[in-house]
């Protein structure tokens, strides 16, 4: 019996963990995936306060390292529901059951798909989300990126210092991103923005050979690529937690700041919840809340 199981082992659930933990409660962290969650594919982090500068893994490292120091324990599972007893949960993984006292969801969020035909079969073929895994398997070769966001311009930064050339695809007339990234990007000889256009089509079979664009006018091209990054979004990974939690019209878990779900003795942090603004100190803050809620909720008991 754990006092508090977590859901999710990025900012907002390790965050939730050392919380937790200093409040002499027993944590189990469970994670289905990547241990410090979608920040770990951010090639620079820069607004996260007392550090100039830090790649997402480096941020999650260190956190992971602070969580295990103060005796959590972590376990490579996925989870698939969680039922609620009254005065104590079990959350049901693919390997097994846990039983605690309460539950915070942490689960983050997912990479946004573009809904094309091919896509999935051109993923590791051209197609990726993670210019910091792969973008090194494109030196010197034509790459474009898809999306006008902050992600979107990091994923272009990073790719423009080892690739030919590099098109940044939007469908707006503008970039969304900070007005920073969009400087260093326009300061670039080898990168381009091509705005308000979307792509219609995936060109090749084995591997990604180019794109077919249309512009708001209607006027269709084509654009040759060797490889295309895809930072449209993201979507949260909430559905098993439907019924116990709450969702909103768009899939995330219905809470306010409180990080408190419908159901006593569940809660939930970071960027899986409904929120304005998704943030690395966001979630960090998420985390903190929904453990300290977690912890007067468990002290009532």
């Amino acid at each position: 019996m754990y006092d508090i199981i977590i859901i999710g082992a990025g900012p907002a659930g390790l965050t939730a963990a050392l919380y937790a933990l200093r409040a002499d409660k027993s944590v189990l962290v469970l994670e289905k995936g990547t241990f410090g969650g979608q920040i770990t594919y951010s090639p620079q982090i820069e607004n996260y306060p007392g550090f100039i500068e830090m790649s997402g893994i480096e941020f999650a490292d260190k956190l992971v390292d602070q969580v295990l120091s103060q005796g959590a324990d972590i376990e490579m599972e996925t989870v698939i529901s969680i039922r609620d007893n009254g005065a104590t949960k079990t959350v049901v993984t693919e390997d097994g059951e846990y039983e605690g006292k309460a539950v915070i969801i942490a689960t983050g969020v997912k990479h946004r798909q573009i809904g094309l035909p091919k896509e999935n079969e051109l993923v590791g073929n051209g197609i990726s989300y993670c210019a910091v895994c792969d973008g090194a398997f494109f030196k010197n070769q034509i790459v474009a990126v898809l999306g006008g966001g902050n992600s979107a311009l990091q994923e272009a930064v990073l790719l423009s210092d080892t690739s030919k050339k590099v098109y940044v695809i939007q469908n707006l007339d503008y970039m969304t991103g900070e007005a920073k990234l969009v400087e260093k990007l326009q300061a670039k000889d080898n990168v381009e923005f091509v705005v308000s256009t979307v792509i219609t089509e995936l060109i090749g079979d084995d591997s990604l050979k180019g794109l077919k664009l249309q512009n708001s006018d209607g006027a269709v091209s084509e654009l040759t690529v060797d490889g295309l990054f895809v930072a449209i979004g993201l979507v949260p990974n909430n559905k098993a937690f439907e019924e116990i939690a709450g969702l909103n019209e768009w899939g995330y878990i219905d809470s306010d700041e409180s990080c408190i779900t419908k159901t006593p003795g569940v809660f939930v942090a970071g960027d899986c919840r409904s929120k304005s603004i998704r943030q690395i100190t966001t979630a960090c803050a998420d985390g903190s809340v929904s453990a300290l809620a977690a912890c007067r909720y468990i002290d009532c008991l």
